[in-house]
């Protein structure tokens, strides 16, 4: 019998077993209609001999699709695609590097527009180089897409984007169903979709449409948290410090907010962390400064809170970024989006 040849493209080099690699490239044929419903594919034999494979590597491969409900085998006849799938949705993993009310107001914003046209599962690595690998091995080939959001912490607990380990993981998935969140590398291969943030230039321009509020503070002071459990993002310190020295402002980076400030002069504070601003603004009430007046304060990432608050914030828009991100995927679309980026101006500068 003749069938339509099956394009394996398996790696001896990379780390996932060849199984999953076969049944990936099986996979992908299936939902480019290259294999349809009802299609007959060769018997484990045919393919090993064909492909040069061991006969228990494609048995695993089969297996692993019956087990998908995307095969299924007649006994004396061969194996089939399956007419009727187990789901028509898409299946989709959701990998983020820490548990925040912002990223899962991507999650939450990603969700809300998948609708009822996927199944997501969602997990945390916790800026942990060996979890995420962890996490990626155990979910190749059994997911539609994988939406993923790349931070890490090294060994003096600095934040980096990616890591040597978690670049090669990342070039070993399929890319046509990789999306990256918040961070791109250059150097990473093949035609994946992308919705990034550009964070030196982002606190370069938002600050720059806040220079006039600034302008009548003697300092800026940016409290930077050295120590933090899930580390930010160094290039927040080179925007900022870029900014500073274009507009010739007077300015400062600490690690914390010290138990008793002076404010002996007139500063305005670019706050990361919600545990500095709580201080921050505590320390303010106690000694019955205005802020906005006696003070500026400016947070980094925009929760209700702030809002209800009344707190200026610099911050990219986190419920676009997870609408974005669903509408690559729903729309099967390749691109690297640069998310937007707000200052959003309230009384506190």
């Amino acid at each position: 019998m003749q069938y339509q040849k099956l394009k394996l493209n398996v790696s001896s080099r990379s780390s996932v077993p060849k199984y999953k690699q076969v049944a990936e490239c099986i996979m992908n044929d299936i939902n480019s209609g290259t294999l349809e419903a009802g299609h007959q594919i060769p018997s484990i034999n045919e393919l090993s001999h064909s492909s040069s494979l061991s006969r228990d590597t494609i048995q695993k491969a089969y297996k692993y699709l019956r087990n998908k409900n995307l095969i299924i085998s007649v006994k004396g006849v061969g194996n089939f695609i399956n007419i009727k799938k187990s789901s028509d949705k898409l299946n989709i993993f959701f990998l983020i590097n820490k548990p925040s009310s912002y990223k899962m107001e991507i999650c939450n914003a990603f969700v809300d527009t998948i609708g009822d046209k996927g199944n997501i599962a969602v997990s945390f690595y916790y800026c942990d180089e060996n979890l995420f690998i962890d996490g990626l091995k155990k979910s190749l080939g059994m997911f539609d897409y994988y939406v993923i959001m790349p931070h890490f912490k090294n060994e003096s607990n600095n934040h980096v984007s990616y890591t040597d380990k978690a670049f090669e993981a990342l070039q070993n998935m399929p890319k046509d169903k990789l999306i990256l969140l918040d961070t791109v590398k250059e150097g990473i291969t093949g035609n994946y979709g992308a919705v990034c943030q550009d964070f030196k230039n982002d606190i370069f321009h938002a600050l720059e449409q806040a220079s006039d509020k600034l302008e009548k503070y003697d300092k800026i002071i940016l409290i930077y948290p050295k120590n933090a459990v899930f580390p930010y993002p160094e290039p927040i310190i080179t925007g900022f410090k870029a900014f500073c020295s274009s507009y010739n402002f007077n300015f400062e980076v600490i690690d914390t907010i010290d138990d008793c400030i002076s404010f002996e002069s007139k500063d305005a504070y670019i706050v990361i962390e919600e545990s500095d601003l709580v201080d921050l603004v505590q320390q303010t009430k106690a000694k019955h400064l205005v802020l906005g007046k006696d003070v500026g304060v400016v947070s980094y990432n925009e929760t209700p809170l702030k809002s209800l608050l009344d707190i200026t914030v610099i911050s990219t828009d986190f419920k676009a970024m997870g609408v974005l991100t669903a509408d690559l995927i729903l729309s099967n679309k390749k691109e690297i989006i640069k998310n937007e980026f707000k200052y959003i101006e309230r009384s506190s500068l």
